[in-house]
């Protein structure tokens, strides 16, 4: 990279880094659909002389097939790689040579792409964005080239206990459902993929229809639905993906224990939670903090860590998605004090269930949430990402700004009651590698 393209470069991350946008409260978020029915959300900000973009698709690894598993994570990462006749080489110093970043994002979900540039070299930025987007290649020879790579990061994570912890986790929260498919995939469905399967994924799932393109920075108006156009059209124009199938409540609890050499015990146990926007979103959100989601001042770390010394950490949280996406509570323990933690752990979800929470906890989690708030907006890039949300989920235009309303008028018998009808830990899932 010569100098120029080096300053170009580091001006871009100085200005991502140093700048936010400069008043959330009121943001005005313009709404709009293609003429080929991709749904556009767009922040106009002239403080920065760069834009941020991204298109999302339901694409993630939950629309893969158990006989295909990895199509879609194979299919997102090699249209970053090779695109629009460019080898990897000079696709990257497309990129580079204007000081533009290609980032993209992955999980059950969804799959997308994003485009960091300074507005003056825009024109560059979005002909090499469009060939990821529309022009993606998928050579024999890179397909194979990754299969092995990845491959080998599928063996590699059969051996670690994270790993199979949270695989073995989804697959007894979700059973059939697509939600239980690992994002990277299994080793023999990966060493099969094709070409053809990866062309058809592409050409089935990121449709001008499916797509929710988001834009914020130095653009009017005008010039953001000229790029929104040009960046729909060039996408396949088939049908609209399918929505996935509900989740199936748990009816009975389960427990895998699996062998491991590590020292400790590796514990995930829960069901399935919440889905993007869900009437207790907010009640569910607030009441984890108080339960394990709000680290040293948790229930749950008090009770395993601070009072017993069962645990370093322990945590819960929720992971809304299309579906019901899981809560989960994990913690790592001496295997010899395993049975003892989880007792202790399924008690304290249980008490919290059964007897709720103060008004003292519930006011201490609402501050701490709302002060905490500014710094997940606090850039262009982490807001770009909420109107990712707010599009690709369906969420109000006015999330953003209401927020902090929302978890301000939680009230303790919100909480109490949304915990004891959605959460019940007499049918959890528990999964323990290491257990003696």
């Amino acid at each position: 990279m010569n100098a120029l393209n080096f300053f170009r470069t580091t001006l871009l991350v100085l200005l991502l880094q140093g700048h936010a946008l400069q008043a959330l409260a009121g943001l005005n978020i313009q709404h709009w659909t293609t003429s080929n029915g991709s749904a556009v959300y767009f922040v106009e900000n002239h403080a920065l002389p760069m834009m941020d973009i991204s298109v999302n698709f339901p694409a993630g690894s939950a629309h893969d097939q158990p006989e295909t598993s990895g199509a879609a994570g194979v299919t997102h990462h090699l249209m970053a790689l090779v695109a629009g006749g460019l080898d990897e080489e000079a696709l990257t110093n497309r990129f580079a040579d204007i000081g533009a970043v290609l980032g993209g994002n992955f999980d059950a979900d969804r799959a997308g792409f994003k485009l960091r540039t300074l507005t003056s070299e825009q024109a560059s930025a979005l002909q090499a964005f469009s060939f990821v987007l529309h022009k993606p290649d998928f050579p024999e020879a890179v397909l194979k080239r990754e299969q092995a790579r990845i491959v080998a990061g599928l063996q590699e994570a059969e051996t670690e206990p994270d790993s199979i912890a949270q695989k073995a986790f989804m697959r007894s929260v979700y059973g059939m459902h697509p939600y239980s498919l690992d994002q990277s995939g299994e080793i023999d469905t990966v060493q099969s993929l094709t070409v053809a399967q990866l062309s058809q994924f592409y050409q089935t799932h990121y449709t001008a229809k499916s797509a929710v393109i988001a834009l914020i920075g130095d653009l009017t108006l005008t010039q953001a639905k000229d790029i929104a156009e040009r960046l729909s059209t060039g996408l396949p124009q088939g049908p609209a993906v399918a929505a996935l199938p509900p989740v199936p409540a748990l009816k009975t609890a389960s427990v895998k224990k699996l062998p491991h050499p590590a020292l400790q015990a590796h514990i995930l146990l829960g069901q399935p939670g919440n889905k993007r926007g869900d009437p207790d979103f907010f009640p569910l959100y607030v009441g984890n903090y108080i339960l394990g989601g709000g680290g040293f001042v948790s229930r749950l770390t008090e009770e395993v860590r601070e009072k017993r010394g069962l645990a370093y950490s322990v945590y819960s949280y929720f992971l809304p998605m299309a579906e019901l996406g899981p809560f989960q509570i994990g913690l790592q323990t001496k295997k010899e004090q395993a049975q003892d933690a989880l007792q202790l752990v399924r008690q304290t979800v249980e008490q919290f269930v059964d007897k709720g929470v103060s008004e003292a906890e519930l006011q201490a989690a609402k501050d701490n949430l709302i002060g905490g708030f500014p710094l997940r907006v606090d850039s262009n890039g982490k807001i770009l990402e909420y109107l990712n949300l707010i599009g690709f989920y369906h969420l109000p235009l006015d999330y953003l700004d209401s927020f902090n309303d929302h978890v301000a008028q939680v009230t303790v018998q919100q909480v109490n009651d949304a915990f004891k009808r959605r959460i019940h830990p007499d049918s959890f899932a528990t999964v323990i590698v290491g257990a003696e």
